[in-house]
């Protein structure tokens, strides 16, 4: 009898501990719901699942070794992981000062030497007549080119006829249509180009000017051209003096 009794209290005892380990198996899950909602697991959440899964964990089913040995190694690698990504922040972050630093070096060279930029845009200042140009990959039967205020609306149309490949210059006078001068204003012009058999032409336009001033902002270095802000990375050609 007092054996039975012996045997009876061992068998029920790890039903006992069931109800423990179901909390911590809950409190596990609640912590492990609660860090994942934030989408983002860094050193500090890592550590503290790893803390409260030591401290729930079920006494009849303890972690082992090897369990803990591979956690412990999943750590390293998010801190490891996490210091390459700083480092790696660290070193764009200097690439880019160093890169601004140089274009700022290399736009205040600019100042005064004739360029062409990648654009459409024409900023007209009532007298300064815009020298303008375009690049044909193929031989033009036809060229045709359209200047365009602010609106949209077409103030001039010139039949520019038969061109060669390459760069092709033009300058505008600052007329419409009837010779009438324009307003001072942001104008853009296109150019429209065909082959002999009436097949189109892309033309790639843009502005040539002098460079009369540099500046500087917080994306870098621009360039003064006939009244007009150019970015430095639209600029596609330099001339010397």
């Amino acid at each position: 009898m007092q054996l039975n009794s012996i045997t009876t209290s061992s068998t029920t005892s790890p039903s006992a501990t069931t109800p423990s380990s179901s909390t911590s198996s809950s409190s596990s899950a609640q912590d492990a719901s609660a860090l994942t909602s934030t989408q983002t697991l860094n050193e500090n959440d890592f550590l503290q699942m790893l803390v409260t899964e030591l401290q729930n964990q079920d006494p009849t089913n303890p972690l082992q070794s090897t369990d803990l040995a591979a956690q412990l190694a999943q750590f390293s690698s998010v801190s490891e992981l996490q210091t390459l990504n700083q480092n790696v922040q660290n070193s764009t972050s200097a690439n880019l000062m160093m890169t601004q630093s140089i274009s700022n070096t290399m736009a205040a060279t600019l100042i005064g030497k004739k360029i062409e930029v990648n654009t459409s845009s024409i900023n007209y200042d009532g007298s300064t007549q815009p020298s303008l140009g375009f690049n044909l990959p193929s031989n033009a039967a036809d060229v045709k080119i359209q200047i365009a205020n602010s609106n949209g609306t077409v103030v001039r149309t010139i039949d520019d006829g038969a061109q060669l490949s390459g760069d092709n210059n033009f300058t505008w006078d600052g007329k419409d249509d009837s010779g009438n001068s324009v307003p001072v204003g942001s104008y853009t012009f296109t150019v429209t180009a065909t082959d002999s058999q009436g097949n189109p032409i892309t033309a790639t336009q843009y502005m040539l000017g002098t460079v009369d001033g540099v500046k500087f902002g917080s994306s870098g270095a621009s360039l003064l051209v006939n009244g007009s802000t150019v970015d430095l990375s639209n600029v596609q050609e330099i001339f010397g003096n």
